[in-house]
């Protein structure tokens, strides 16, 4: 495996982007960010999905990168989220090296019509002109098969990794297979976790861990250990967070997990549309799923929890 890909071999941290009265809170992200850091966590994706990268402007993205870049100060990996059209992704990327960097994750191409060989020229053009990052693909549609795969890491030497995000551990293990060479990163977070490692994933994305760190590194040691029994054991706390963030087509993917920071007194419960704050019934649930993980992790509430939901 690539040194830079060794280095993904972990739980690959989401961090969500604060609002207040509309506009990123910085302070508040680093409050979010000390939460991580201290747990142990090394590598940290600013500007993925749970950050709510595609309601952000280009200002802020850059904004946000700088602040985890500067806020780790070494401490951890920073993998920032690009996308949109070339030239955007790569002043993305540059941008985001200059201020601390070392990597980039590209997000799916966002286009109605997408060929093979224009998915392979679309991430090669990103990584050829940010050849001295790592890059690691974000591969969400199934059509996207092993060949595709191996045949941009050939051409394009930085390519050290591959978030997959797809409800298929055979379809894993089939692509993968075609570039083991590369970090295979369990994409779908915890739930896959445990089936995604035993077909060769040696990491995985996590959401949840801007609320519980200690579960998700927890988990992650488990999996190391190949521990199956605890893994499990762990996997099951996590269902009833993770599928309240999967209803509806992952309406709430973001909203859960930004609820759960609002009632520990970290964050806003603040998003952005197209995502929305959560119902009364959905809080409520969150609240009884905090209480159940206080019992064995120290979550750093900052007010009883009951008086905070």
């Amino acid at each position: 495996m690539h040194e830079q890909a060794a280095r993904l071999s972990d739980v690959v941290a989401i961090p969500v982007t604060p609002f207040t009265d509309g506009a990123i809170d910085l302070a508040t992200l680093r409050s979010v960010l000390d939460r991580m850091l201290d747990a142990g966590v090394r590598v940290l994706t600013p500007n993925g999905n749970t950050g709510e990268f595609y309601a952000l402007r280009p200002d802020e993205r850059l904004d946000v990168v700088r602040t985890v870049a500067t806020h780790a100060n070494g401490r951890a990996l920073i993998v920032a989220g690009i996308g949109f059209d070339t030239d955007t992704a790569i002043a993305d990327g540059l941008a985001a090296a200059a201020v601390g960097a070392e990597m980039v994750m590209i997000h799916q191409p966002v286009h109605p019509y997408i060929s093979r060989a224009g998915w392979i020229d679309y991430h090669a053009t990103i990584a050829d002109a940010l050849s001295k990052m790592g890059v690691v693909l974000y591969v969400r549609n199934p059509w996207v098969d092993g060949a595709m795969i191996a045949e941009l890491a050939e051409r394009c030497p930085n390519v050290v990794g591959v978030k997959y995000a797809i409800a298929d551990p055979v379809m894993f293990a089939r692509v993968r297979s075609a570039a083991p060479q590369l970090a295979w990163i369990a994409g779908l977070a915890e739930p896959y976790a445990l089936s995604y490692f035993a077909h060769g994933a040696t990491g995985f994305t996590s959401g949840l861990v801007c609320v519980n760190p200690a579960l998700s590194l927890d988990l992650l040691s488990a999996l190391q250990a190949g521990d199956t029994a605890t893994a499990r054991e762990l996997t099951e706390s996590i269902r009833e967070f993770e599928e309240l963030r999967a209803l509806d087509s992952n309406a709430n993917n973001v909203s859960v997990i930004k609820e759960a920071l609002f009632q520990l007194g970290v964050s806003s419960r603040a998003v952005r549309p197209p995502s929305a704050e959560v119902d009364a019934a959905t809080a409520a649930h969150v609240s009884r799923i905090l209480t159940a993980w206080a019992a064995n992790h120290e979550l750093h509430a900052s007010a009883d929890l009951a008086a905070s939901a």
